[in-house]
């Protein structure tokens, strides 16, 4: 059993109770959420309502969720490279090239698989505990809950926007300092792999600022208020600043002039876009204290900052 609470917000004011823990609770379906409350699992204010009863907004919400399998997908031993774990939740840092959730073309060997092998329990939280995600070709920090309440606590974070995300990434462009886009995305119109700034998509924040300057590229820090799919990358593809190794939104790959012999070389080895999810910070679910951790860029972005610099000292001599 888990004990989740919340706060019914007044936009919600006027709709059945049901209608609320639909939207307060979106991970559980209408229809478990329904036979929850006939079980007298929710009340309002400490009060037991029917489903049908409507809300007035404001009212404190509890619901008793029942722990039980909410996936059918495999567990499989797959390495985790787990930096921080306690009861509550676990800070993993995954390389390029794992898919975070199975889904079309990848239903093995995913980052959720390899969960369901190390917590066996993580079977009963809905996607396994993972309230996040991260492309499959971009490194970095997720977090995953361990209980339905810490999984509830870290979702109501992120639609806060109080979860603390930074990146880096390497542009193709050279960027003469930051700033802040906030700019809608939606899916493309018609290649529907991809995303794009458009007027009836989501609200979509991004926040970046120089780190080091090239001759024809940039290493950006992000911070990301929102969390939409490809955001970064479409973001800097719409200023015209694709990130390095992203081929769906920088298009034909061209070799930058002036590129020397190993650039050239780490470029053409460079098969991902170069964006790493590097510091990550949220209130402990059970201590309500601020917890931070940062990892650092792994080895193929690494040693493409050093060919990048050592291309520049070439230029110059």
């Amino acid at each position: 059993m888990a004990i989740l609470t919340a706060e019914i917000p007044n936009e919600l004011a006027g709709k059945r109770l049901d209608q609320a823990l639909v939207q307060l609770f979106p991970d559980y379906s209408r229809n478990k959420l329904q036979a929850w409350i006939k079980a007298n699992r929710v009340t309002v204010d400490g009060q037991q309502l029917k489903a049908k009863d409507r809300i007035e907004g404001g009212e404190q919400l509890e619901l008793n969720a029942e722990a039980e399998d909410v996936t059918e997908h495999l567990p499989e031993d797959i390495p985790l490279d787990i930096i921080y774990e306690d009861d509550d939740i676990l800070i993993v840092n995954k390389p390029a090239g794992l898919v975070v959730h199975p889904g079309a073309g990848n239903w093995t060997g995913t980052l959720q698989n390899g969960l369901l092998f190390y917590l066996p329990n993580a079977a009963t939280i809905p996607r396994s505990g993972i309230v996040h995600r991260i492309d499959k070709d971009t490194s970095g920090l997720l977090m995953i809950a361990k209980t339905l309440a810490a999984h509830h606590s870290l979702v109501e974070q992120l639609q806060a926007r109080t979860i603390h995300r930074e990146y880096l990434a390497v542009t193709i462009g050279r960027m003469t300092g930051g700033g802040t886009l906030d700019e809608p995305i939606g899916r493309h119109p018609t290649e529907r792999k991809k995303f794009t700034v458009r007027e009836s998509g989501k609200p979509a924040v991004t926040h970046y600022r120089v780190i080091e300057r090239f001759l024809r590229n940039t290493l950006i820090q992000v911070k990301l208020e929102t969390g939409r799919t490809h955001q970064i990358r479409v973001h800097m593809a719409h200023l015209r600043m694709p990130l390095v190794g992203d081929p769906m939104y920088s298009g034909r790959f061209q070799m930058p002039k002036d590129c020397g012999d190993e650039l050239e070389d780490v470029l053409r080895r460079f098969k991902r876009q170069a964006l790493h999810a590097e510091k990550l910070g949220l209130i402990h679910p059970s201590t309500g204290e601020y917890c931070e951790w940062e990892q650092p860029m792994p080895e193929d972005m690494q040693e493409l900052l050093e060919a990048l610099r050592s291309n520049d000292e070439l230029d110059r001599s």
